[in-house]
């Protein structure tokens, strides 16, 4: 069968850990006195830390000290490492395994590629990372979505060229990530954010195996 590779985002695509930087960054916003909602929240999906503290900053026109700035941020972090240290296969999304157990059956290379510094724990937690051929994290880049950086990483690793690659993501950033890099791109999430995306589903349970085949025979 001939090989396409797939490469996953993690927060919002596999997991559900976005509703866990929601509660880290809407704490640590209140202490600065700066609204911060689920519609703020939706721009900072697939942002990396520094750049989604800059934007919160911004939200609330201040300006802090590079000392207080690094401090805020270990905060944020701390808090989100409080809330994944009890996660479990129970915060899988649905049908995700299904989809990753298809790949792997039909032998197509699977890669994560993340902005997050701690997938490679939240993988363990939830008991997944044996399904992945390559790991690509927050760890392993320089550049954030939507710079292609971690899917073209992630593309090298597995030994496909771009234009062989499928994305999964749910984040405006992460499609645009993608797209640039010349990939497949699928949107996990609305068609009103995502549509930019080749393809958007509500989530996998959408996704069926028979369109999994003509994804790899395109």
């Amino acid at each position: 069968m001939i090989k396409k590779a797939f490469i996953f985002d993690l927060d919002g695509v596999i997991v559900d850990t976005a509703k866990y930087h929601f509660l880290a960054w809407q704490k640590l916003a209140r202490t600065l006195d700066i609204d911060f909602t689920e519609k703020e929240n939706e721009q900072l999906k697939g942002v990396s830390r520094v750049r989604s503290l800059e934007k919160i900053l911004s939200w609330g026109n201040k300006t802090i000290s590079e000392n207080k700035f690094k401090e805020l941020m270990g905060k944020k972090n701390d808090d989100y490492l409080n809330h994944i240290s009890i996660m479990n296969e129970n915060e899988i999304l649905p049908d995700v395994n299904r989809v990753l157990d298809f790949l792997i059956e039909k032998q197509q290379p699977i890669a994560l590629g993340s902005a997050s510094k701690n997938a490679r724990t939240i993988l363990e937690r939830v008991n997944l990372k044996n399904k992945f051929d390559a790991i690509v994290d927050g760890n392993d880049v320089s550049k954030a979505k939507p710079d292609p950086e971690v899917f073209l990483i992630g593309a090298e690793l597995l030994k496909i060229k771009p234009e062989y690659c499928v994305v999964f993501e749910d984040s405006v950033a992460g499609v645009e990530a993608a797209n640039v890099a010349n990939m497949i791109s699928i949107g996990i999430g609305s068609e009103e954010n995502l549509g930019h995306a080749n393809f958007v589903f509500r989530d996998f349970t959408e996704i069926s195996n028979e369109f999994l085949i003509e994804l790899i025979k395109k």
